[in-house]
């Protein structure tokens, strides 16, 4: 019976364990980039953002409408005061206000609090280049270390049996110990270096889980074969520019401080307002017109507010405020010019990292060919183990060289496209 009761522990470990690697998601970079896209932490802040600037956008809006106001009070009056009026009293009020003229700052404030939102979408729209631009960077990373871990693995297999033919030598009295030695010293350090890989991988997904809003999911990456190394087509450099999200920022940045500006050339403009008052009292002998114990009453007010003597404080904060529209502009040209140096040292740069790959691939060919040609006079016997270790690292690095041109250019690739706004 307890032997039964082992099978069905065991049998329903199993499942539970393979339910659990089924389970465990293969992501693509598209699929990378959407969960970026849905869960990351930096996108939700950037959208309740935007929310609180919708919703300063509907104050603003709001404040163009009459306000109703109302409040009730109770009253006790001592001596000499109750003389005059009720002892008790209970008392409420209703008034309706609506401003007619305010120097055009309610519509001013309408169209700044609106080109906020736009503001902070674009500044959402940048954050969303700089998270997919995360993601991608840290899934080529990934990509990249997985790479070197199967290289490593590669690598040691060799060494291993290098080191066991190295070994039949020795044991035959045909070379000398340190002959192995050397083996065993390279062997180590492939030994650490897979550690450090595997390490790295660690810390990358990790990396990659809390850009993604994944961080207590497992996952892996599913590397796209079909991605293809090649240059892409060089895009006209204004164009690039003005698509950039930056230049959106700072295109509201200016345009809401020019609304300032119109805002406090406002407070040089009268007010003009207007409201009504409905009264209600009760208490004993509380109407002084006829005695009785309740009274209603209307009241209407115009109110003209004139801004007359300020000594030039309002028309200086004026001026304040054009300066600093006058050196957002500027910026905007800086950044222009700054956007430019950016694409063209991009595209350099991803010139590069296909030169790279070429150059590496050349070099792989080439150690693979010396390696084959070493081993081979080797098992003929007519060079030392020696020659042949050598070969082995000169392929393994070539072949780390490839795997690194790879992954760089595919950042950079990443990279460009960010840069002239395409990403």
């Amino acid at each position: 019976m307890k032997r039964n009761h082992n099978k069905i522990f065991l049998l329903v470990f199993l499942m539970f364990l393979s339910g659990f690697v089924q389970a465990q998601q293969q992501l693509s970079l598209q699929e990378v980039k959407s969960k970026a896209l849905e869960n990351n932490k930096k996108l939700k802040k950037a959208q309740s953002i935007i929310n609180a600037s919708i919703a300063a956008n509907a104050a603003a809006k709001a404040a163009a409408k009459p306000t109703v106001d109302a409040s009730v009070f109770g009253l006790y009056l001592s001596d000499p005061f109750k003389a005059l009026l009720p002892e008790y009293s209970a008392n409420g009020s209703v008034a309706v206000t609506q401003v007619l003229y305010a120097g055009n700052k309610i519509q001013t404030a309408k169209k700044m609090t609106s080109s906020a939102v736009d503001l902070q979408t674009a500044q959402k729209d940048l954050t969303e280049d700089e998270v997919l631009l995360s993601a991608e960077t840290a899934y080529w990373q990934i990509v990249n270390l997985k790479g070197k871990i199967a290289l490593a693995e590669q690598y040691l297999k060799l060494l291993s049996t290098l080191k066991k033919d190295l070994q039949n030598s020795f044991d035959a009295g045909l070379i000398y110990k340190n002959d192995l030695l050397k083996v065993e010293v390279q062997e180590n350090e492939a030994i650490l270096n897979l550690t450090k890989a595997n390490d790295g991988l660690a810390i990358a997904k990790l990396n990659l889980k809390q850009i993604i809003g994944l961080y207590d999911v497992e996952f892996d990456i599913k590397e796209d074969s079909s991605a293809e190394v090649q240059l892409i087509a060089q895009t006209d450099i204004n164009s690039a520019i003005n698509s950039r999200s930056e230049i959106g920022i700072l295109n509201k940045a200016i345009e809401i401080n020019e609304y300032k500006g119109k805002l406090l050339k406002g407070n040089q403009m009268p007010t003009l307002a207007v409201s009504a008052n409905g009264l209600a009292s009760y208490g004993k002998n509380i109407n002084f017109s006829n005695g009785s114990d309740d009274m209603q009453a209307f009241v209407g007010l115009v109110t003209l507010s004139v801004p007359i003597l300020d000594w030039g404080g309002r028309k200086q904060k004026v001026k304040e405020q054009n300066f600093e529209t006058e050196a957002r502009k500027y910026e905007l040209e800086e950044t222009k010019e700054l956007l430019s140096i950016e694409i063209q040292n991009s595209r350099l740069m991803l010139n590069q990292s296909l030169t790279q790959i070429e150059l590496s691939r050349k070099s792989l060919g080439q150690a693979e060919e010396n390696l084959r040609l070493n081993q081979d006079r080797f098992n003929a016997g007519t060079i030392l183990g020696e020659d042949v270790l050598e070969a082995q690292v000169l392929w393994q690095k070539a072949y780390s060289d490839v795997i690194d041109a790879k992954a760089a250019y595919k950042i950079m690739e990443a990279k460009y496209r960010k840069a002239i706004g395409e990403y």
